[in-house]
């Protein structure tokens, strides 16, 4: 039996006494905890009392509430996947993707036409209301069960520049590259990584517990004149995967002296 004396509402104390149970290791990760009679029963609090106190750590991510098991103690460890970002360049003119052959797609492809919004425009240089080919991807990792949304977006005057993707836009992203360099660009590419909460839609496509934020990272592949091409979105439950990233230093430019 554990008597609360702390400042605050009794929920928060109750709250604040499973927290200090669940870091110093009381109560271990992926473990069930106690029932709420036996919370109540520790903490001498009534049964509501007990609910708004899990709802509190539920909502903080520290535990998963499952329907008809009880409240579990979220893992924390290392992620699942690591999901290596590299670009390689092989012969013939393809390009590969290290790790890319992880993924299944869980669904048919789906493609479709839309228009830039305010934050896909700026990310393509573009303006919103602009045509755009998308098509989206529903991934899953079999060894692991993740699930992550990849989603591609063309500009219609990128595609009508090169037959290759205006005859079939949706293709994959490696065959994608490769239509663009045979067409005469050279191709680097940048990425920027985002953490955020997920919409409800998103939360139940990748099948995420309660508090979990999704890693949202955006590659936008550009061309000789860097230009913005392409636009990929790829989306994941950030307690599932981390990104890692291969960092070269660029060559310095060369300083001219004046004369």
């Amino acid at each position: 039996m554990t008597e609360i004396q702390r400042p605050g509402a009794l929920y928060q104390q109750v709250a604040a006494a499973i927290r200090e149970a669940i870091l110093s290791g009381e109560f271990a990760p992926e473990s069930l905890l106690p029932s709420e009679a036996q919370l109540m029963a520790r903490y001498q609090v009534s049964r509501p009392t007990v609910r708004n106190a899990i709802a509190a750590l539920r909502a903080e991510g520290l535990i998963d509430v499952r329907h008809g098991k009880g409240s579990f103690v979220r893992f924390d460890g290392h992620p699942a996947l690591s999901l290596d970002r590299r670009i390689s360049h092989a012969p013939a003119g393809q390009f590969v993707m290290p790790g890319g052959d992880i993924w299944d797609e869980a669904e048919e492809p789906s493609a479709y036409r839309t228009r830039t919004t305010n934050a896909t425009g700026r990310l393509l240089g573009l303006g919103e209301e602009e045509e755009l080919f998308g098509c989206d991807r529903l991934l899953t990792d079999a060894a692991t069960g993740t699930r992550a949304i990849h989603r591609t977006l063309i500009p219609f005057e990128v595609a009508e520049s090169v037959p290759a993707l205006a005859k079939e836009p949706g293709q994959q992203p490696a065959a994608a590259y490769a239509a663009l360099a045979k067409a005469g660009h050279k191709l680097w590419w940048s990425e920027t990584v985002r953490a955020r909460m997920p919409v409800p839609d998103e939360r139940a496509t990748l099948q995420l517990l309660d508090a979990t934020p999704i890693l949202h990272l955006s590659r936008i592949t550009h061309g000789t004149d860097d230009r913005p091409l392409i636009l990929e979105e790829l989306r994941i439950g950030a307690d599932r995967a981390e990104a890692a990233y291969r960092i070269t230093a660029d060559k310095q430019p060369t300083r001219r002296r004046q004369t």
